[in-house]
């Protein structure tokens, strides 16, 4: 990181609105209680989930820009362009905040989507950003009841909740998050079995 905690916080805050800077310190903090309440690094968890919206207010042509230029996933121009921050905020943590970290880069990244094979980290950020305590949308006290007990059925209830969602309102659904989800079960069925072993 080429600047202060301090100083990404204030650049960050300048770039959205109140609502959303609120938001973005709930995920802070929850972000922080999951790293360790499940072992995660809550440094890394702090900072990842400070940039994970930093590009969420930018003009969509911007960040379409972007994904053309840096040669991002060309499948995400073809969905809901709420998609489009994740990705973007992960380069531009990298080129413009000097974040070097792949777990912090890629726990951005993924954190609408998530991705097969979800890190610690990923899963802390991404379950962070269902749960915050300005979160309020129905099943979300489901999922935070469930994050106290298990990282991954949580983060499951929240994909279940997103997958819903999109499927009453008869929207795509972006492939990763059917693949993070079906990874997410494969796991805890695994664990299940060999607890019973």
């Amino acid at each position: 990181m080429n600047r202060s905690r301090d100083e990404v916080l204030q650049a960050v805050r300048e770039q959205m609105p109140e609502q959303r800077w609120a938001h973005t310190e709930g995920v802070m903090q929850c972000a922080v209680e999951l790293a360790n309440r499940y072992g995660g690094d809550p440094v890394k968890a702090d900072i990842a989930a400070l940039l994970h919206d930093v590009a969420k207010y930018w003009p969509t042509e911007k960040m379409e820009r972007i994904i053309v230029e840096q040669k991002l996933p060309s499948e995400l121009l073809s969905h809901d362009k709420s998609l489009w921050h994740a990705p973007v905020g992960a380069f531009v943590a990298e080129y413009e905040f000097g974040i070097t970290d792949v777990e912090i880069l890629d726990a951005i990244r993924y954190h609408t989507s998530g991705r097969e094979k979800m890190t610690l980290l990923d899963r802390i950020v991404c379950l962070a950003d269902y749960i915050e305590p300005g979160r309020n949308f129905p099943g979300v006290d489901h999922i935070r009841a469930l994050a106290e007990k298990n990282l991954d059925e949580a983060l499951v209830a929240g994909f279940d909740s997103t997958i819903q969602f999109l499927l009453e309102k008869k929207r795509r659904i972006f492939p990763l998050t059917v693949i993070a989800r079906n990874s997410l079960l494969a796991s805890l069925e695994r664990t299940s079995s060999d607890s019973k072993a």
